[in-house]
């Protein structure tokens, strides 16, 4: 189709490479099947994202003991830009990934796994916490995450990102992915990163995450709000963020209106604002209009697993993006990556993606 061949043109370029920066939390994903008992025991919503605080100790020592448990990589931007390159097949290494993980076999697993997955991942490695691990409690089509940082909570800016070899790579980028979840690590990182983007007129997106952020990480992601082009989140994630900034709407729409029109830095790009819903429309500002985009269709039967969805939606969008696709083919690939990866335990994918 004539899709395929202007894919494999526009990157026949020996520049693509390295085009698509992200940076957050490298995370060991542990994934088990649980049951109610279990996730009240630990004080578990059924659907949620958490940083993992004491009394989630011997969640951990537990979680591995169960039957069917499973190890993937994770970490949810390290997902995204995977999956982006997953979908744009070649180069390799289109996507550049920064963050902290420890000297260990679960660092080492990471970087492995990173390198299968075709991304050039730089990680700071150091040795006084070990690689961090987020717990996928999964009840039916539900998954709590719990996330035990670790080691990904100790990268600095200066032991790292300011270091010239590593912010040329930064340099090379034109679209820029940080997950909120960064915010409560290195706020400073992503400030550096987005004024860039923002200064050489280039894409920054980042995502709303986990309702804790806009709650607890408010100041540092008001911050960043100004340099922020395209602003991912899903419904929860949107209305609690609202409640933050006291938008006085539940109306998704509404608040995806609101919330392109906060300040903006770099006034030659309009914000663009995109909500997420699981099986319901997503929400985008495609101008100064809101549209509903229908997600593909899925027999309830079929979804194995919804953790990874949304970092699946945003890679997908990611590798459209780069490719400099409009908005609404953007869309498409995310929800096209989204439905591929709910059929699948944990951020997992086929060997090659079947799309046009």
């Amino acid at each position: 189709s004539m899709g395929v061949s202007i894919t494999q043109y526009a990157f026949v370029s020996p520049h693509s490479e390295n085009m698509l920066f992200g940076m957050g939390n490298p995370l060991l994903d542990i994934s088990a099947v649980v049951d109610k008992d279990f996730l009240d025991k630990f004080g578990l919503k059924p659907n949620d994202q958490i940083l993992a605080e004491d009394r989630h100790k011997a969640l951990f020592e537990e979680i591995v003991k169960r039957n069917k448990v499973e190890y993937h990589a994770g970490g949810s931007t390290q997902n995204s830009v995977k999956i982006a390159q997953w979908m744009l097949q070649k180069p390799h290494k289109v996507a550049t990934f920064f963050g902290c993980i420890g000297k260990d076999r679960f660092g080492e697993i990471l970087k492995k796994k990173a390198e299968e997955a075709h991304v050039d991942a730089h990680y700071y490695e150091q040795n006084e916490e070990p690689t961090g691990t987020c717990a996928a409690c999964i009840t039916g089509d539900n998954r709590s995450l719990v996330a035990n940082l670790a080691a990904a909570n100790c990268y600095k800016k200066e032991k790292h990102l300011d270091l010239d070899s590593n912010w040329e790579l930064v340099k090379k980028a034109k679209v820029y992915y940080i997950a909120g979840f960064f915010l409560t690590v290195s706020p400073e990182s992503i400030l550096k990163v987005a004024r860039h983007a923002s200064d050489k007129n280039k894409i920054f997106c980042m995502n709303l995450s986990a309702p804790f952020i806009s709650q607890f990480f408010k100041e540092p992601l008001m911050e960043v709000m100004p340099y922020v082009d395209i602003l991912f989140g899903n419904e929860t994630e949107a209305a609690t963020f609202a409640k933050e900034l006291g938008f006085e709407t539940d109306d998704i729409a509404e608040i995806a209106k609101k919330t392109q029109n906060l300040p903006k830095e770099n006034t030659k790009r309009q914000r663009v604002v995109v909500f997420t819903q699981g099986k319901d429309d997503t929400v985008a500002t495609v101008g100064d209009r809101v549209t509903m985009f229908p997600v593909l269709d899925i027999d309830q039967n079929d979804i194995v697993d919804t953790n990874g969805a949304g970092d699946a939606f945003v890679g997908g969008f990611l590798s459209a993006l780069v490719q400099e696709h409009a908005l609404e083919e953007c869309i498409r690939a995310g929800h096209y990556a989204a439905n591929v990866i709910i059929r699948r335990v944990g951020c997992t994918f086929p060997e090659k993606p079947d799309y046009h």
